[in-house]
């Protein structure tokens, strides 16, 4: 299984990264931006979850998602945003854009293997 994790911060997709390695997902791709994950997504149609973050720069989380459901071979693919964002008209925001599943950071190992579970 083959998971892109979308983050401006190196260190929280390190953490995610590790996080995944531990509970058997080492098939991790990375990328800084919704624009980088959009070009990785293009270079390999075989990813099978896509964890983004809301706030980055050039393609923000929201846009990546609405891009990614407007494309119909992606719209079964699992999307989960790990975000500051923990309002409730954020979540919303974010569930009617096509996310499956919403984590708001700070968060622990223990609720991304659940939310990880919880969409596959």
């Amino acid at each position: 299984m083959k998971l892109l994790v979308v983050d401006d911060s190196s260190t929280m997709r390190r953490i995610i990264k590790n996080t995944l390695a531990r509970i058997g997902h080492k098939d991790v791709l990375e990328a800084e931006n919704g624009k980088d994950a959009w070009n990785l997504m293009q270079e390999n149609s075989d990813i099978d979850i896509l964890i983004t973050d809301w706030n980055m720069p050039e393609m923000n989380g929201l846009e990546l998602v609405k891009k990614v459901r407007a494309e119909s071979k992606y719209e079964d693919l699992p999307i989960i945003m790990v975000t500051t964002e923990g309002g409730k008209k954020e979540v919303i925001t974010a569930l009617k854009a096509g996310v499956n599943n919403y984590i708001v950071k700070p968060f622990t190992p223990q609720v991304l293997k659940e939310k990880l579970e919880d969409v596959l």
